[in-house]
């Protein structure tokens, strides 16, 4: 059994792209945009082309580069390229950078292709098919646009699958924002380029609202440093109620006694998935049912072992910083999860507010191979916005930035990260005051012990000037229901309840409930499920979230 010191803590492969070099554009001469751009997405990343006949060991001296296709004027493309950061290669089939050691691929210059069908058709272009209702599939057919990324394969090659991770690319993806259709009192909230302000509130009278997020287990050590970020006698001033924080908990090693106790003292609790699993194309590819079981699953799980009430978890976040596209979103509705938490958004000149999915996300879908929703879903999406992490925004050499502040490689020293903190929180505060998102993995401060010092002083501070206010996410869509001016928010009582939280733990000594692994997790030898409940019969996993047996457990 490995101690708790061990965290499944959340890696995101997708992003880990932008701690490597600036993209350099590629001179015609050098890659022809004709032979590389013919037919590629538009977030699809390839390398140079290599001789047929080179081995692996020879590829890996340029393994580290990669290369995609970006508009060049007009209706040209030219090619860019990138490198991996330090000890990083590229992985043309993971479509990211990894370890040197998890790639087998420097041979193989792009990623095998699945066949799409002829859409959207050039305006030039000549179609066979009736253009108003059909669409050619990839293997000459026409066939009705309703059946086209309905979920089942009607074309001979499946090509009509094949373009349903991207609204731009769904033949039948939701409407724009229309602000006419998309009504309030209905539970729908848009905006063409997601910076308008719930009821149009004024610039100065919109608190800004910071959500703080962890994802991951919650074990021992953890919850520790949750307890000196916030067990400090810290309020909010303009609400005189202590600071709130959202947990996304996955399953494996969490202690549900300490699971418990943030709940009781007014913290958000949300779903992370049941195994965390690993690989990212996992979650990108699992249906509505496989989704319900990791996530209805993970919330199951702690209803009964935290003692949680039904109805109190109504969020999620996918592991890896990946997105489950229609399938995901359709389980959340069919199951009662109110808002998810995985779309990022690049940077803008403003940061974006959340969204509902009635109408189609107001910013690029991002993530390479990403799988993002394209229907209409009555779902909120707490969306990710991305951080600056510049040293000076206004005179520092252009740099990308982060979603998640693990994210940030270049942050060293604690006078850094309070200054990229502040900034960003500036950014937020003088354009929309959209809600500022810091999202940390749960072993964040376990090795930044100076970052953690820094950070609770930092949350001190803000809290105490007024107009700042630390909340969940779940308390930042209750305000966007109902807007408060900053002068009437210490009477908004959704934010009220739990406002400081008294009294002792539950329990000070959780049963230890020491049971044999699942399959997945047989090197462990022993499982322990800490919680102040009954303990379960077995280790509680994916179909049998109750550990009776009930399900199909030995996965």
């Amino acid at each position: 059994m490995k101690t708790t010191s061990v965290l499944c803590a959340v890696a995101l492969p997708l992003l880990l792209l932008l701690v490597g070099s600036e993209a350099q554009r590629v001179e015609v001469s050098e890659m022809d945009p004709d032979f590389y751009c013919a037919g590629r997405g538009r977030n699809e990343l390839f390398r140079k082309e290599l001789p047929e006949d080179i081995s692996e060991e020879e590829s890996r001296s340029s393994c580290a580069w990669y290369y995609r296709c970006v508009p060049g004027g007009g209706s040209r493309l030219l090619v860019s390229k990138s490198k991996c950061g330090f000890g990083m290669l590229f992985d043309v089939e993971q479509q990211t950078c990894q370890v040197r050691n998890k790639v087998n691929n420097c041979a193989m210059w792009e990623k095998a292709q699945k066949p799409k069908p002829k859409w959207p058709v050039p305006y030039d272009a000549d179609n066979k098919c009736n253009g108003e209702i059909e669409i050619e599939c990839g293997s000459g057919e026409c066939l009705s646009k309703s059946l086209f990324c309905d979920g089942t394969e009607d074309c001979t090659d499946g090509s009509d699958e094949n373009i349903c991770s991207d609204p731009t690319t769904d033949p039948n993806a939701a409407e724009t924002c229309n602000t006419k259709t998309c009504i309030w009192e209905e539970g729908c909230f848009c905006s063409t380029d997601g910076s308008r302000i719930p009821a149009d509130l004024p610039v100065v009278e919109t608190p800004q609202m910071i959500t703080i997020t962890f994802t991951g287990s919650v074990n021992e050590e953890s919850f520790k440093v949750y307890q000196e970020i916030f067990g400090k006698g810290i309020k909010n001033k303009g609400t005189d109620c202590t600071p709130k924080a959202t947990f996304f908990v996955s399953h494996v090693y969490t202690n549900y006694s300490a699971v418990q106790e943030l709940h009781r003292l007014g913290h958000e609790i949300a779903v992370s998935s049941i195994t965390n699993n690993p690989d990212g194309r996992y979650w990108s590819t699992l249906s509505a049912e496989e989704y319900e079981a990791e996530f209805d699953g993970g919330r199951l799980i702690a209803e009964t072992f935290a003692n949680i009430s039904q109805g109190d978890i109504v969020g999620m976040r996918v592991p890896l910083g990946r997105v489950g596209g229609n399938s995901q979103f359709q389980m959340m509705t069919d199951w009662g999860f109110y808002y998810d938490s995985s779309l990022a958004a690049p940077r803008r000149p403003f940061p974006l507010w959340p969204y509902t999915l009635q109408h189609r996300m107001p910013h690029q879908c991002i993530g390479t191979d990403q799988n993002c929703p394209t229907r209409n879903f009555t779902v909120w999406e707490m969306v990710v916005n991305e951080l600056d992490r510049r040293d000076d925004p206004l005179y520092s050499e252009a740099l990308t930035g982060c979603h998640y502040i693990d994210q940030c490689a270049n942050i060293a020293s604690p006078k850094q990260f309070r200054a990229f903190l502040e900034s960003n929180l500036q950014r937020h505060y003088a354009t929309n005051r959209a809600p500022l998102g810091l999202h940390f993995t749960s072993s964040y401060f376990l090795t930044r012990k100076n970052f953690l010092r820094e950070f609770t002083k930092w949350i001190a501070d803000v809290a105490s000037r007024g107009d700042y206010f630390f909340v969940n996410m779940i308390q930042a869509i209750n305000w966007m229901a109902a807007p408060t001016k900053i002068t009437a928010i210490n009477n908004f009582e959704d934010w009220k309840i739990k406002c400081e939280p008294t009294g002792q733990p539950y329990c000070s000594l959780p049963n230890p409930c020491a049971r044999k692994p699942p399959r997945p997790l047989a090197s462990e030898g022993e499982m322990y499920l800490h919680t102040c409940m009954d303990c379960p019969q077995e280790y509680p996993w994916i179909y049998d979230p109750f550990g009776d047996r009930s399900g199909i457990f030995d996965l």
